[in-house]
């Protein structure tokens, strides 16, 4: 909820227990909140309040209050009424205001401490010295998760997380840029890397279920201090990025198991073209017909088993044989066998990092 949306609430309840109609100014004499819409008193006097020593001016119809946040005042509380509890309540109601502006600025604050943090722009000192003024742990055990969606800037996926996590109190949420929402989760000392998968598929399904959208969640390794956080936020977003080439019929995708994905991610492009250029010669991977890909893949994830691959796709075993044999008189490669069928698995994974590159 805004700080807005907040006081809103708290000043409709003030009204409906006093009787009395509040409305709160912003540096310009705009209106912030309001419960009502009377008259203000000219910019003149409120400029002239603002302007002085006083904290609090009354008159027979209103009361003003300068309400002070990090020695500024930004603010003014208007409160209309000629009843002798007029400035008890006013002066009440301007106590629970900056109580809840502090609120809103110290979580900002945490917030944007933790995104510069992410982004490394903190020396080790700076970044300790500023999570003490905060009250951050210095010395937590954390994960980051980054969770994209299909929309940037999803609203409702960012408030369905939010809403998850509620009563995590030391957890953080945020976004640096269009990559996606950040989690930076604070973990006990039992919780396992089979825990973190565990929240990340929940969270897949709880913004599949509540928020309507499709969604990849990545997970970094933990990181044991505020010192390895930067490098745990590159790392969920490597595994975001080489998941959703290397892995796409997955929703998770966890850095410390991204196996072959991760090793082909680092080759130079040179060396991957080069491999292609050896499978496949001057024919392509998308010279294969789709049908055919389909059953490939489907041959590999039964680890090469004829029967049930058959089984699966409805397809009489000697029309997969005769699908392999064109393959093999195409490339040179027979798929019933481990080499060659682990050679063109590799080609299609390397065909795939190409792509993305181009995309880019």
């Amino acid at each position: 909820m805004s700080v807005q949306r907040t006081l809103q609430k708290y000043m409709d309840d003030w009204k409906r227990i006093s009787h009395l109609d509040f409305c709160l100014l912003l540096e310009d004499n705009s209106v912030f909140v309001e419960t009502c819409e009377k008259r203000l008193p000219s910019t003149a006097k409120l400029d002239k309040f603002r302007q002085s020593t006083a904290l609090c001016l009354a008159n027979t119809t209103y009361c003003l209050y300068k309400v002070t946040e990090k020695s500024d005042v930004p603010y003014l509380l208007v409160v209309w009424g000629s009843d002798a509890s007029v400035s008890t309540i006013g002066e009440l109601a301007v106590c629970q205001i900056q109580s809840i502006l502090e609120g809103f600025s110290e979580k900002n604050d945490k917030n944007s401490f933790m995104q510069k943090l992410l982004l490394g722009n903190y020396t080790e000192v700076e970044a300790f010295n500023r999570a003490r003024k905060l009250h951050i742990s210095t010395t937590a055990r954390r994960a980051v998760f980054l969770v994209a969606t299909r929309q940037s800037q999803d609203e409702h996926a960012l408030a369905t997380i939010k809403n998850i996590f509620s009563a995590r109190t030391h957890d953080f949420i945020t976004a640096i840029d269009d990559s996606g929402i950040i989690i930076i989760r604070e973990l006990s000392s039992t919780e396992t890397y089979e825990d973190l998968e565990d929240t990340a598929h929940m969270l897949v399904d709880m913004l599949g279920a509540e928020a309507m959208t499709q969604a990849w969640v990545a997970c970094s390794n933990t990181a044991d201090d505020l010192r390895e956080l930067s490098n745990a936020y590159k790392e969920a977003r490597t595994a975001l990025e080489i998941g959703k080439i290397f892995y796409a019929e997955r929703a998770v995708f966890e850095y410390r198991t991204l196996g072959i994905g991760r090793l082909i991610y680092q080759l130079p492009v040179s060396i991957c073209e080069m491999f292609i250029e050896e499978i496949f010669g001057d024919e392509s991977l998308d010279s294969i017909d789709g049908e055919t890909l389909a059953i490939i893949r489907t041959f590999f994830e039964n680890n090469l088993n004829l029967s049930e691959t058959s089984r699966q796709l409805y397809v009489h075993r000697n029309t997969l044989v005769y699908r392999f044999e064109k393959i093999q008189k195409k490339f040179g490669l027979d798929l019933r066998t481990f080499e060659d069928a682990m050679t063109f698995k590799l080609a299609m994974l390397v065909v795939g990092y190409l792509k993305s590159k181009s995309l880019q």
